[in-house]
């Protein structure tokens, strides 16, 4: 009886242990479940919805670029791609790389830069194999689907220029985003997604990309994409309307031709740039396409450098174009009058060196009108030796000459204008006599861009110390922006000093004798008033003077001398200012000068005083030239 109440209590016992560890358990059990299903419920709930649903950034479509009265000058096309994404690719995105190759062209090294591209971004990030696709690419790949694991046809868009190469360098391209360019912005590593490389396209880009939007998509097991539960669209890029004038613009390329050459138009009131060219030049759509390495190779091998926008970054010496400058810094010296003669023999006595006028045989006696009419070499020697290197420099600075003159475009050189001091810091030795004389006539060290003579010309014409800018207006859904100064400071210049500079100008193209009458503007509300130039590019040797002086076209082409113009229209109430460069075009009044005539022509006829658009008259340069 005693054992089995012993044996009864320590079963009972037992029971009671493993009843409370069952118990405990139990409770355990209970409340992890009621943790996991209640507690936590709403963060497996929104793990559940990321595996179920995938949150894509849709690009924005970039911003148009216009011209002033509207006309498309950059805009969108649809484009149809096909990418790859590396984590659905089995492991493998090589071989679906490879299998894609047999279907269309691919070459190995595209091949092993997309990988490269592969590798550099995250599993989940799509990069573009190919664009600009055909239908029956398309197709082809569609059928192949199967075999290609990764890789899907994605619609997007390209930039797509209208007017091809005529403001090539104005507008710039867009091309993909490289490594370098990777920024925090999540849209750079959208596939096929592109960015402004050059010109108001890299100037304007973070407003012209807009904002991304996002699309939610429902997705299975294997990822593939069932419905799109929700979209939500981006803000589209802002439309940048630019100064320019689209006809103007085409006018003028086409008058270049494929000479090496620039030519820029400002409105003298204003600083809006209506037309900005750079010869010879290249086609934006092409980067867009992509570039073959023969193409890249041809733009880069050029000797003519089609790349550079000339306007802004070629910088050359002004030649006779930089007499007017000179004239202004020794009026305000008073070291002569625009009366006061000066006599040209042909030549100018400095210590032992003798310097020349292109005139052989000298002007006689001529005074500062007469000077510019015939640019009478020896006339400004004088006037520059008794005005001094440093007054000389000044006076340019305040032309815009040897400075930036802030247009709003990537690219812009400086130019050269030098002084004593320059000298003395840059090169370590001192300024001579005969360096004055020589700048005195534009060459020497002084350098200028075709931008700067403009705004040289137009501040001789305004009195105002005008800034050019490219840009009229920035337009988005919700806001206009119009970065543009109304008001200029004046430069301090006589008004009295520059009406003499002015009619200097008048009587190079207006006066029979002038060094660009055959290029005048023969309607009389139309007419113009221009500075030719030709600078030298190689010296010329005492013993070729002894003998003869080789003509330009006896020459290499790169000896030729450079041909410069600028000018300003209508006379008797200025609006355009205009200068003209062709490198090696010999001489400015032969060259430069009826290139200019066209264009201020042409920009008169387009446009009247007001601002009203007229209807355009096209001028043949050939017509024009015989007239002349």
């Amino acid at each position: 009886m005693h054992r089995s109440s012993d044996r009864s209590k320590l079963f009972s016992r037992r029971a009671a242990v493993l009843g409370g560890g069952k118990l405990v358990l139990m409770s355990a059990l209970v409340g992890r479940m009621y943790y996991l299903q209640v507690v936590e419920a709403p963060r497996f709930k929104t793990m559940a919805e990321e595996n179920r649903i995938s949150i894509r950034l849709l690009p924005p479509p970039r911003g148009n670029i216009v011209d002033r009265f509207g006309e498309e000058l950059a805009v969108n096309e649809q484009n149809y791609r096909v990418i790859i994404t590396a984590e659905d690719t089995n492991g493998n995105p090589k071989g679906t790389l490879d299998t894609l190759g047999q279907i269309i062209e691919i070459g190995e090294k595209e091949k092993k830069k997309i990988l490269k591209e592969i590798k550099r971004k995250r599993s989940f990030v799509p990069v573009t194999v190919r664009e600009n696709l055909t239908w029956e690419e398309v197709a082809q790949i569609e059928v192949n689907t199967p075999d290609l694991p990764g890789s899907e046809i994605d619609v997007g868009q390209t930039r797509h220029y209208p007017k091809g190469n005529y403001s090539a360098h104005v507008l710039g391209y867009v091309a993909s985003v490289t490594e370098r360019d990777a920024k925090d912005d999540p849209l750079l590593e959208l596939p096929g997604f592109r960015i402004g490389k050059s010109g108001i396209e890299k100037l304007h880009d973070l407003k012209l990309r807009g904002t991304g939007g996002t699309s939610q998509v429902e997705v299975n097991a294997l990822g593939r994409v069932i419905q799109e539960v929700q979209r939500q669209d981006g803000e589209p890029g802002a439309e940048i309307t630019l100064t320019l004038d689209a006809g103007l613009q085409e006018m003028v390329a086409e008058r270049l031709g494929e000479e090496a050459a620039a030519a820029v138009v400002l409105d003298i009131h204003t600083g809006e740039v209506l037309s900005m060219a750079s010869s010879p030049t290249y086609d934006p759509n092409a980067f867009n396409r992509g570039l073959s390495h023969k193409e890249w190779q041809n733009l880069i091998t050029n000797p003519r450098g089609p790349l550079t926008n000339k306007a802004i970054a070629g910088q050359y010496a002004p030649g006779s174009t930089f007499k007017m400058v000179v004239a202004l810094a020794a009026l305000e010296k008073g070291v002569i009058t625009p009366s006061q003669e000066i006599y040209c023999p042909g030549h100018m006595e400095l210590g032992n060196a003798r310097f020349h006028c292109w005139k052989r045989g000298g002007h006689g006696n001529v005074n500062m009108v007469e000077a510019h009419m015939h640019s009478c070499d020896v006339y400004f020697y004088e006037i520059a030796k008794r005005t001094g290197i440093n007054r000389i420099h000044d006076m340019a600075r305040r032309l815009g000459i040897g400075e930036l003159n802030g247009i709003d475009l990537p690219g812009e050189r400086t130019g050269l204008m030098p002084s004593r001091d320059w000298k003395l810091a840059t090169i370590g030795a001192p300024w001579q006599g005969g360096e004055t004389l020589i700048t005195g006539i534009g060459q020497g060290y002084v350098l200028a861009t075709p931008l700067q003579l403009a705004v040289m010309t137009a501040r001789i014409v305004s009195g105002t110390k005008i800034i050019p800018h490219l840009t009229r207006k920035i337009t988005t859904s919700d806001a206009v922006e119009i970065p543009v100064r109304t008001t200029f400071e004046p430069l301090g210049i006589s008004q009295a000093h520059l009406k003499i500079v002015q009619r200097g100008m008048n009587a190079v193209t207006n006066i029979p004798g002038g060094t660009a009458f055959r290029s005048r503007i023969k309607e009389t509300e139309f007419a113009m008033a221009g500075k030719t130039g030709t600078a030298q590019v190689r010296r010329i040797s005492k013993s070729e003077r002894d003998t003869r002086v080789l003509k330009n076209n006896e020459l290499p082409w790169e000896l030729r001398d450079h041909a410069l113009f600028v000018a300003f229209a209508p006379y008797d109430n200025p609006r355009y200012a205009v200068s003209v460069v062709v490198e090696h075009g010999g001489s400015g009044s032969r060259t430069a000068a009826p290139i200019a005539r066209d264009i201020l022509l042409e920009a008169q006829r387009r446009e009247s005083a007001r601002g009203e658009l007229l209807v355009p008259t096209k001028t043949t340069p050939k017509k024009n030239e015989k007239e002349a």
